[in-house]
């Protein structure tokens, strides 16, 4: 799982590697101009000893100590320049992968089935979006810097340790391993943990998305208290997860610190003892290599503590990658390229024996066949669940057929593109969606090239100019920030966009459902000059609007079980005529 989450990153990096290449040349010329100076300085300390000249005065050579603190200076200022490439380099690598992974998962988001975003939470998958790309990006991409400048420390500070004194360098060597030891010991135990973290954040996330946007509801029903219990029990899931997870990966940094100083010790002990055996001699251990090994000892153990914290926040990215790349990787829909478009639409719709379900082990639609002529109105009528909804998600190739074939002009939907056949419907449901824009942007969204006048002859005819007027701006109102609109108004204003396409079929699912009485029987008026030479399907609940339809046809558990007139279907006293004397029993 972890190595084929790593390959694909690695994927992901190939399009940057001269940037690669700049970020691993910043941190060669970082790295060496932290290694080079404390060798300097040790040469340096090791000038202060004073000589005496032949007048017997003690005296120290300055121009030495000039030449040294001068190449102290060029590898400070190389260490700079080196650390400053090395962070724009890898913040640009960074935050374009950043960028490509989520334009990706949100592209990903648009070609899905619908049946992927139907089974799972909306802000589970905002929060793979969102933030698990970030702890991706923060985790495993900015890790990388100090992975390599890590390397590359611990390797230039062991060759020039064992250039200058192998017995010391056999102590750093022999020793601080067993930092990295203890580090990878607890690393491979919290991956697991931070997996746990991110799917308990991500079902945090959903259910606090859930709740803000029916919080009308949670209100009306005096739920608050049972959702905060709710919330506390993810909350406290997520508590513990969390502390799992970093109680766990934190215990590297101290052990890791204690191995550090137990070689920092041993080093100054065994350098000590070196420095007075070998004192007079011509390979005597002196005082400045000494300190130049005592800080060699820090910037060798330094980069193991490095590593052990970027490898405890690697298993947190490498957990969060994992879930981008499933969403990345998910099944799209089939594809339709190299399909004709749906031209020249008529509107004649034939169903042949389509049977489709949700769920295959449970049976919903079965041998369902209707013919509707080209400009007929068809209502869609039955009791909740019976698969009003589902045949409009078939007509629009939301889902596909199980079996059977759903003809439009006589051309099989399966073989045009999904887009011309969507463009050639009409769509108004009972749940309003607008977009953060203006309403000028809203109604246009279906038919952009419209004119000024076409727009608000279509507000007009759903009965929305009158209150758009009365926003801050008119037709240039931002939706959200010009005030809050009611629902019969946004559906008010999903309506006239669909006035606006006038498409050759329409699809309007409970469309008035949110609307006055008053303001119905005008939109309704409205819609039957719309429908005028249109093929048409209505979902209705309320059976008195759909009297004039061409057919009604009657669902119950994924059958038509009655199709025919309004009058027809009365005379025939089955299941129709017990809906209809159901709904106006009593009035």
């Amino acid at each position: 799982m972890k190595r084929s989450t790593l390959f694909k990153i690695f994927i992901r990096l190939r399009p940057y590697t001269p940037w690669l290449i700049l970020t691993m040349a910043a941190a060669i010329l970082s790295v060496a101009g932290q290694i080079m100076a404390p060798y300097f300085i040790g040469k340096a300390i090791d000038g202060l000893v004073y000589t005496v000249n032949e007048a017997g005065k003690r005296v120290i050579d300055f121009g030495f100590l000039y030449q040294k603190f001068i190449i102290i200076g060029v590898c400070i200022a190389a260490t700079v320049l080196g650390q400053f490439v090395l962070s724009l380099s890898n913040n640009r690598i960074a935050y374009h992968v950043l960028a490509e992974v989520r334009r990706d998962a949100f592209k990903k988001i648009e070609v899905l089935p619908l049946s992927y975003i139907d089974n799972r939470a909306y802000g589970d998958v905002s929060s793979v979006i969102l933030a698990d790309a970030e702890q991706f990006s923060d985790g495993l991409l900015l890790g990388f810097t100090q992975l390599f400048t890590g390397a590359a420390t611990i390797v230039g500070v062991l060759v020039i340790m064992f250039v200058m004194r192998w017995e010391v360098a056999l102590v750093v060597l022999f020793v601080t391993p067993l930092s990295l030891l203890a580090a990878r010991f607890i690393a491979s135990r919290t991956y697991k943990m931070f997996k746990e973290q991110t799917e308990a954040r991500a079902e945090q996330t959903a259910f606090a998305d859930e709740m803000i946007a029916g919080l009308k509801v949670v209100k009306a029903y005096t739920h608050e208290d049972e959702n905060e219990e709710i919330f506390d029990g993810l909350n406290e899931t997520l508590r513990k997860k969390s502390l799992s997870a970093i109680f766990f990966s934190s215990t590297t940094n101290p052990v890791t610190r204690f191995v550090n100083s137990v070689v920092y010790a041993l080093v100054a002990l065994v350098g000590s003892l070196l420095a007075i055996a070998t004192a007079g001699t011509a390979a005597a251990f002196t005082a400045g290599n000494l300190t130049t090994f005592l800080s060699y000892s820090n910037q060798y153990t330094k980069p193991f503590n490095e590593i052990s914290e970027v490898i405890a926040e690697f298993q947190n990215a490498l957990a969060c990658a994992a879930r981008l790349f499933a969403l990345i990787e998910e099944p799209e829909e089939s594809s339709d390229e190299g399909l004709p478009a749906l031209e020249d639409v008529k509107g004649a719709v034939e169903v042949q024996d389509v049977a489709f379900s949700y769920d295959k082990e449970k049976k919903l639609i079965e041998h369902m066949n209707i013919s509707v002529g080209a400009g007929k109105r068809i209502a869609i009528v039955g009791p909740t669940g019976c698969g009003k909804t589902t045949l409009i998600n078939l007509l629009m190739r939301f889902y596909d057929v199980d079996e059977g074939t759903i003809y439009v002009d006589g051309q099989d939907i399966r073989r045009v593109t999904r887009k011309s056949l969507r463009e050639n419907f009409g769509m108004v449901l009972q749940e309003t969606w607008l977009k953060t824009a203006t309403v000028r942007e809203n109604l246009c969204m279906g038919n952009p090239a419209a004119t000024e006048q076409e727009m608000i002859n279509a507000a007009l005819a759903a009965h929305a100019h009158g209150f758009i007027l009365r926003l801050p701006n008119g037709y240039d109102t931002v939706l959200g920030e010009g005030g809050s609109l009611s629902e019969g108004q946004k559906q008010l204003l999903c309506i006239a966009r669909v006035m606006l396409c006038r498409p050759p079929m329409l699809i309007l699912d409970e469309a008035t459902s949110n609307i006055d009485t008053r303001t119905e029987r005008a939109v309704q008026d409205a819609f039957q000059k719309l429908m005028e030479g249109r093929t048409s399907f209505v979902v209705a609940h309320r059976l008195s609007t759909i009297k004039n339809a061409d057919l009604i046809l009657v669902m119950r558990a994924g059958n038509i079980v009655e199709q025919g007139t309004h009058e027809e279907l009365l005379q025939k006293g089955g299941f129709y005529r017990d809906l209809y004397e159901a709904q106006f029993e009593g009035k």
